[in-house]
This record gives structure tokens, C-alpha cells and sequence, in this order.
């Protein structure tokens, strides 16, 4: 996040009451996580909030580098596992689920490692530019940076519902600008603008746009494959 620890904690206000607004029109447990997202972002905004408050020396140094951890951790190691999982849990049976499965399987492989990277390496915390740059030497590569995207915007892009599509298209977008023009700072930065988009999913879930149900039986009658499936459990 930009500016201040007051413009974080502001936008963890607004996207928080967006996020259980978001919650209250789930319909189906799998679309939980998926509603989630926005309180997560809303919570992870608010932990950069004391990491500028650290930063600003306006807290002790033990609560500075906490606040980075749990932010470091969650942007690197967590949030691309979460996000294609969330995907998962809302696609049906079909070539898409299958492939979502492989990257959610690469994504857990990375947290993995990812976690290992925040926990055994110290992690740099530095204000540059009105923004925090987080810089660790193990989590730091071509080879991460590129599964990172890859997991967790993949699934998004290959849903099955179209508005997670978009989401998909707008966080890559979003991820590959900040890596050009703010790459010293993309974890911070980015989070805020997934967190922002993010806020998209409340309307999308208010219109019934995506719906775990509604998903699954208007493409269980479109998907030939599926009706004989059907037709064969029902006999």
C-alpha cells in the first residue's frame, strides 16, 4: 500500500465492510472462500498499516517486524495458494476443474516454499517512493515471480464463470504493470490493487453471478457429457 498507515487502515475499513457484505450472499459453502477475498485483503491492508506505523517509529520494532512477517507471508506464501483454490471450489467436474487442480497442486508446492523462504531468511523493510519495499533473498527470482503469477492468476483466467474470468484478467494485468513500474515495491502495491478489485466480487455475488449451483446446473444442461452422466446415475 502507498502514502501512509492512515490510507491503509482507511481502505481496510472500506474493503472490510465491502468484504462482509460480499460474505452475505454466499449461497453455497464452496463460495466461501471465494466471498472471502475481499475481508482477507481488507485484514492484509490493515497488518501494512502497522508495518508503516513501524516504519514511522510509532510502534516498537518487535511489533514492526511481526506486522511484516504476517504481511510478507500472506502476500507471498498464502495468497497464491488461497486464491486458485477458491477457484476450485467453485468449478464442476470437467476438463477446467482438472487443470485448476494441477495449478492449486504448483500453488501448494509453492506456499511451501515460499513460507520457508519469510521464516528461515530476513526480510527487508524499507519505505522507498511512498510505498514499502519487502525484500527477501530467498523468496526473490524469475523462477518464483513467474510461478507466482502463473498460480495465482491462472485458475482466475480459466474459470468457468466469466466474471471470475475478468477478475483473472484484471489482476494480471495489474500484476504485470506494477512489476514494470514498481517491481521494488510489488508486494505491497499489488495487494492494494487485488484488494480494490477484489471489490468487484460483491456485486458479482449480490447479482448471482456466481452461484455454485446455478453454475452447476445450467452447464450440467448444456454439456452433453454431463446429461449422461446424469442420465446414468439417475438409471
Amino acid at each position: 500500500m502507498c502514502i501512509s498507515a492512515e490510507v491503509n487502515f482507511a481502505a481496510a475499513a472500506i474493503i472490510g465492510t465491502v468484504g462482509i457484505a460480499t460474505l452475505r450472499h454466499a449461497e453455497h459453502p464452496r463460495e466461501v472462500l471465494l466471498a472471502s477475498m475481499p475481508l482477507l485483503f481488507a485484514l492484509h491492508q490493515f497488518i501494512e498499516g502497522f508495518v508503516w506505523l513501524g516504519l514511522d517509529q510509532k510502534i516498537g520494532s518487535l511489533a514492526l517486524e511481526n506486522s511484516s512477517l504476517l504481511f510478507v507471508l500472506y502476500a507471498q506464501a498464502i495468497l497464491p495458494f488461497l486464491m486458485p483454490l477458491s477457484v476450485l471450489l467453485i468449478e464442476r467436474e470437467g476438463w477446467r476443474r482438472n487443470v485448476i487442480g494441477a495449478i492449486v497442486a504448483i500453488a501448494f508446492g509453492l506456499m511451501i516454499y515460499m513460507t520457508y523462504g519469510v521464516m528461515g531468511f530476513q526480510t527487508q523493510v524499507a519505505a522507498e517512493h511512498h510505498s514499502i519495499a519487502y525484500r527477501n533473498p530467498e523468496t526473490e527470482s524469475l523462477v518464483t515471480g513467474a510461478l507466482y503469477i502463473f498460480v495465482t492468476c491462472g485458475a482466475l483466467v480459466l474459470s468457468g464463470h466469466k466474471v471470475v474470468r475478468w477478475f483473472g484478467i484484471l489482476n494480471l494485468v495489474g500484476l504485470t504493470v506494477v512489476a514494470i513500474v514498481k517491481q521494488y515495491a510489488f508486494s505491497s502495491v499489488w495487494c492494494l490493487y487485488a484488494a480494490i478489485v477484489s471489490v468487484m466480487l460483491y456485486w458479482q455475488f449480490r447479482q448471482g453471478n456466481i452461484s455454485w449451483s446455478r453454475y452447476r446446473t445450467k452447464d450440467a444442461v448444456q454439456d452433453p457429457a454431463s446429461l449422461g452422466t446424469a442420465a446414468t446415475s439417475t438409471v
